[in-house]
């Protein structure tokens, strides 16, 4: 029997889709992949692969996951497995600069970002290009928000980098960004599976930049943040049709299948797309709310891709 394998590196992020999938009654298995052997000579096993690596995967004591499942992925790609968020999806995962011009190839509107390697360059870097305004610092590679901070002076930033406080990025490269100030503190993330968008999700921002749905308070949490009794996350069920044509294309030219889509607007009404997540969670109270179920979504698609590979494989035999 041929299987779906979910390629990741987080175990708690794993649990919902794994649930789903077993309440559809698919065949999968967990391939943890942090670490391993493998013959690369021989064919992998047949199935559909769905990878899920992070570029957080870092934070979690797993540093070189991601680099070993590019690996894996090119290994399954020689073989011609169906692999769901392929090598293409993981190398925009993992580098938001490289994320940045490939949607400004798509037609689509970033901040303006600039790259910046060398911890030592940045504040002339911030001199030059944000003197007069408030930006955002952020690693090339990140994930769930972490390390991206505000600063609204050029003294902040030296504080930040002469400070215990300071992250460096894991592969050595800052982005300084603009900051696109929203009438009110709030972006939209679209989400998208089988290249096709499935419903959006309006984010609290007011609290800080730390936005994984899956790592967010529970409704009910007296901790969890909002802005006039608004729940952190909310559910919509759509976007600008403009927009989320060009969104469709850009997956579809970049070969990604499953991905949430960042973008915020600023007090003009100008859209600005800030990240991409190829890693992407939902939020379980929101959809609860909503009466939605976007892992249940997941399973499916990833059964059809199954049973699709199935009826490939009966037809050459």
């Amino acid at each position: 029997m041929t299987h779906i394998h979910v390629i990741h590196e987080n175990a708690a992020w794993l649990d919902p889709l794994a649930d789903a999938l077993d309440r559809q009654g698919l065949p999968w298995r967990d391939w943890f992949l942090d670490r391993g052997v493998f013959d690369l000579s021989r064919p992998p096993p047949a199935g559909v692969f769905y990878n899920r690596m992070s570029a957080s995967s870092h934070t979690r004591d797993h540093r070189f996951a991601a680099e070993l499942t590019a690996a894996v992925l090119a290994w399954l790609e020689r073989y011609g497995r169906r692999v769901v968020n392929g090598s293409r999806a993981l190398d925009l995962e993992i580098s938001k600069a490289r994320q940045y011009a490939a949607l400004e190839a798509a037609g689509i509107r970033t901040p303006n970002t600039f790259l910046v390697a060398g911890k030592e360059l940045l504040l002339a870097a911030a001199r030059q290009h944000f003197a007069a305004g408030a930006f955002v610092l952020k690693p090339n590679r990140g994930g769930k928000g972490l390390g991206v901070r505000l600063f609204y002076t050029l003294d902040a930033l030296g504080d930040y980098i002469d400070g215990l406080d300071y992250e460096p990025p894991v592969d050595g490269l800052h982005l300084l960004q603009e900051y696109v100030l929203a009438p009110v503190p709030l972006i939209t993330r679209a989400e998208f599976i089988g290249g096709r968008f499935m419903y959006a999700v309006e984010v609290d921002t007011s609290d800080g930049f730390e936005l994984c749905p899956a790592d967010a308070c529970a409704v009910g949490d007296a901790a969890c943040p909002a802005t006039e009794g608004r729940a952190k996350f909310t559910i919509v069920d759509d976007i600008d049709a403009g927009l989320k044509r060009r969104y469709e294309a850009f997956l579809s030219a970049n070969r990604i299948d499953v991905a949430g889509i960042e973008f915020v607007a600023d007090s003009d009404g100008a859209i600005y797309t800030y990240d991409v997540n190829t890693n992407t969670n939902y939020n379980p109270d929101a959809e609860a709310l909503a009466g939605r179920s976007a892992m249940t979504t997941l399973a499916c698609y990833l059964g059809k891709e199954l049973e699709r590979l199935s009826r490939r494989r009966d037809a050459a035999d």
